[in-house]
């Protein structure tokens, strides 16, 4: 059990250094294209320098695009959190009832095939009609599309529940709810928590895409702005705060994961 737990602590490790050392090596790449032979125009791509004085200074300059960075991550933290909760809240348990239920199944099913059919940026301007120019609408945008991802793991974790695992629970005389309870849905837990993790990445894909076409404050709106006056320094620091937030977004999820996901390794 000790060597276990040390192999799976040096492995970690050894992932953490490997890590550090390729996000060092691109840094260096991106500092010789563009510091050193000046391969490309800094109008087109800045020096890492140029973005982490920008990634700085944006902490408290609202130039160009009217808002501090914080505001902007705040914002759209703010939109993703709404949908992709309403999309666990709705995705998860219709799911595991989909699956566990032969008739719901063949009535929701046809609705949500052709749901999950349409492309995510398909719903931006259905959005944007019916709730408008808000923050319902950039929500109900990242419900959408998270719902999906949610939806379609928490069914197939309840599909995959082992047979043998079943039988055993019947042949000791438990009831339906029990099968469901205590042995369909920790048995599905891993694809639950897959397709939480699927939601969450395309729920910052998504709120990215509606801020860009109506809003005026989030990462989205940030980036598109800076576009229109060229900023690219800008543009980066906006792509390289969506790529933090997400990541510790999905840091919190797994941490989740590994507490209360049984048998995940």
């Amino acid at each position: 059990m000790k060597l276990s737990k040390m192999k799976k602590k040096n492995n970690k490790v050894k992932y953490i250094l490997i890590s550090i050392i390729s996000f060092t090596v691109f840094l260096i790449i991106w500092y010789m294209v563009t510091d050193v032979f000046k391969l490309v125009k800094p109008i087109s791509l800045p020096s890492p320098v140029k973005v982490l004085e920008s990634f700085i200074n944006k902490f408290t300059v609202k130039r160009p695009d009217g808002s501090t960075l914080q505001a902007h991550v705040l914002s759209s933290l703010r939109i993703v959190l709404t949908g992709y909760i309403a999309g666990s809240i709705v995705g998860v348990p219709l799911g595991i009832f989909m699956a566990w239920n032969r008739k719901a199944d063949m009535f929701i099913r046809p609705v949500f095939d052709w749901f999950r059919s349409v492309p995510g940026m398909g719903w931006i301007p259905v959005m944007i009609l019916i709730f408008g120019i808000n923050i319902a609408s950039k929500a109900a945008i990242v419900f959408a599309i998270s719902f999906v991802a949610i939806l379609i793991n928490s069914y197939s974790g309840i599909k995959n529940t082992n047979p043998v695992h079943m039988w055993v629970a019947q042949t000791f005389g438990a009831s339906n709810k029990q099968l469901l309870f205590r042995v369909a849905i920790p048995s599905a837990l891993p694809h639950i928590f897959t397709g939480l993790r699927q939601g969450l990445n395309q729920a910052w894909a998504s709120v990215v895409a509606a801020e860009m076409i109506g809003s005026n404050r989030g990462l989205g709106y940030m980036i598109q702005m800076n576009r229109e006056n060229s900023r690219a320094d800008l543009i980066i620091v906006g792509m390289l705060s969506i790529g933090l937030v997400g990541t510790i977004l999905s840091f919190v999820l797994q941490k989740f994961e590994d507490k209360y996901v049984r048998g995940r390794h």
